[in-house]
């Protein structure tokens, strides 16, 4: 587990029940493709997939998921791109809202 942290950030990785694989999320689809590239596994005929939906609420995203073998491991890897293009917040705005919210 230290060679993945060490290579990514994953946000979770969780043992599953069947005690022979790991659910690894990342914070980003770049995140993923980057831990795929470093750990050797960018082989073209891992099984990956990628497409592209909306939430519920109409937010789009684009969304991968690949499966490795990973030292002994079968690892189900998901990373999540929101691809909306409303504009975020300013820092400094963000920064007195929460102040507002504190207060």
């Amino acid at each position: 587990m230290a060679e993945l942290i060490l290579l990514a950030e994953p946000t979770e990785i969780r043992f599953r029940s069947d005690g022979v694989s790991l659910a690894v999320e990342f914070d980003s689809i770049a995140g993923l493709k980057s831990w795929l590239h470093l750990a050797g596994l960018n082989d073209p005929d891992m099984l990956t997939g990628e497409h592209d939906a909306t939430t519920a609420d109409g937010r789009p995203y684009r969304q991968m998921n690949a499966y490795p073998t990973w030292h002994g491991w079968k690892v189900y890897a998901h990373a999540t791109d929101y691809t909306d293009t409303t504009p975020q917040l300013d820092p400094s705005t963000a920064d007195r809202l929460a102040a507002l919210a504190v207060a």
